[in-house]
């Protein structure tokens, strides 16, 4: 596997959560430690899940951490929407959020397969990244 820095979906999964930051900061303050807190960590777990994954020595362990990121991923989509019901993001704000997290999940989705195939296959562990 290479550098995670050099995944886009690493690269896409960073650009969501600047847009989290930059969209909590106006959020109001009694949500410091609430949504603001949840979806700012599920945010940068997508990010951390994919790098930590890359660094590990199996495809195994890779799709683990894949896996965790994908659920991160669904967890920020429903803070997302429920934010939007809230009245915390515009509906613009919550339609450009929900669109980019879901165009994230379907980039995970298919690395998964790919690393799925690669590890059905009788190759040896992945160990190039």
């Amino acid at each position: 596997m290479q550098d995670f820095k050099d995944l886009r979906v690493w690269q896409h999964a960073r650009v969501v959560a600047q847009s989290v930051y930059q969209y909590t900061r106006e959020f109001p303050g009694t949500e410091r430690y609430g949504l603001v807190t949840q979806m700012r960590r599920a945010a940068v777990s997508v990010c951390a899940n994919i790098a930590e994954g890359c660094g590990r020595r199996t495809r195994r362990d890779l799709l683990r951490f894949l896996y965790i990121a994908e659920g991160s991923a669904c967890e920020l989509e429903c803070e997302v929407v429920l934010s939007g019901d809230l009245g915390y993001l515009d509906p613009e704000a919550q339609a450009k959020l929900e669109s980019s997290i879901i165009a994230g999940k379907r980039m995970l989705g298919a690395l998964i397969r790919r690393v799925q195939r690669m590890a059905s296959s009788s190759g040896p562990p992945m160990t190039d990244h």
